[in-house]
């Protein structure tokens, strides 16, 4: 109410011209009023209270690249902020475990694209079906069924199934599991076009086996046919689910860094006769020769 009375009093003057102050005002067309606020507080007794209140904070310099900071100053930076420095094995810990989860998830989109094609696809049940896949590509091997090997195993893995079997008897034997095989890791990929899909899955096998092999001339090249052996082996499982007749079958072994490597097989191979050189060739005399020699060498007879 007050405020309106002011305004009012305000035009009433710039409407009398005999005012003097507020002549030049007078012919304005527009005119604006500019009221300040006061910001101070209205009682000034408690003014260092209200000053201690604010507390200045030093904001980190958001700008300053921790890659071009050696290690120390990054240690001084973070004592500063009452911070301990991670250790070594902390960091690599940590930085396995966001590896590991980016995996996982990788693998459960991988198996969510798997069950678009095959609704009833389960883990579990894959791994049993990829079990009776492995045993079946060995027993092959071992009988050297090249005709029905191509049932079990890609055609990029067949070459090097069928690699160095040739004169070779093999004996192979699955006795039992030592853990249950399980899937580590599952990927899918388009070729050409987005539809010709194709599904890789990666099964962990720890079994137990018995494998000897005997070379052409029947001697032991490797391994036993008594003693059993524990095998930690990861196969890779390769289908092409755009396929409606695709099957599951062997495509590679992942052989990882930390197993030790395996001692190659001893190589057979017949040794060559050489002809003996000349200098080694024994002088035989002739019957003629031993004759003459004989008869020059008698005392003559009188």
């Amino acid at each position: 109410m007050a405020l309106k009375i002011a305004n009012k009093l305000v035009l009433y003057l710039l409407k009398d011209h005999t005012v003097g102050l507020l002549a030049p005002l007078a012919n304005a067309s527009n005119v604006q009023i500019v009221r300040h606020r006061r910001t101070k507080h209205w009682n000034p007794k408690f003014k260092l209270l209200r000053a201690q209140k604010v507390l200045k904070v030093d904001l980190p310099n958001f700008n300053e690249k921790v890659e071009e900071m050696s290690e120390e100053e990054i240690r001084s930076k973070m004592k500063e902020h009452g911070l301990l420095p991670p250790s070594v094995g902390g960091t690599s810990g940590a930085m396995q475990s966001v590896r590991f989860l980016e995996k996982k998830s990788k693998t459960m989109m991988a198996i969510r694209k798997i069950r678009q094609f095959e609704e009833e696809f389960d883990t579990p049940e894959f791994c049993a079906e990829a079990t009776k896949i492995y045993i079946k590509m060995h027993e092959m091997l071992a009988s050297k069924d090249k005709d029905n090997m191509i049932d079990v195993v890609t055609e990029r893995a067949y070459p090097e199934v069928m690699h160095n079997i040739e004169s070779k008897t093999i004996h192979w034997k699955y006795i039992k599991n030592i853990e249950l095989p399980r899937v580590v890791q599952a990927r899918c990929t388009d070729i050409i076009s987005k539809e010709n899909i194709f599904a890789q899955i990666t099964v962990r096998f720890h079994t137990q086996q018995i494998l000897a092999i005997y070379d052409r001339f029947g001697r032991l090249m490797h391994g036993s046919e008594i003693l059993a052996k524990d095998v930690l082996e990861y196969v890779v499982f390769e289908k092409h689910l755009a396929n409606e007749y695709g099957t599951w079958r062997v495509h590679a072994k992942i052989i990882p860094d930390w197993l030790p490597p395996k001692e190659p097989s001893a190589i057979t191979y017949k040794q060559k006769t050489e002809p003996p050189t000349e200098e080694e060739t024994p002088v035989v005399e002739s019957s003629k020769d031993a004759g003459v020699s004989k008869e020059s060498n008698s005392p003559s007879v009188a």
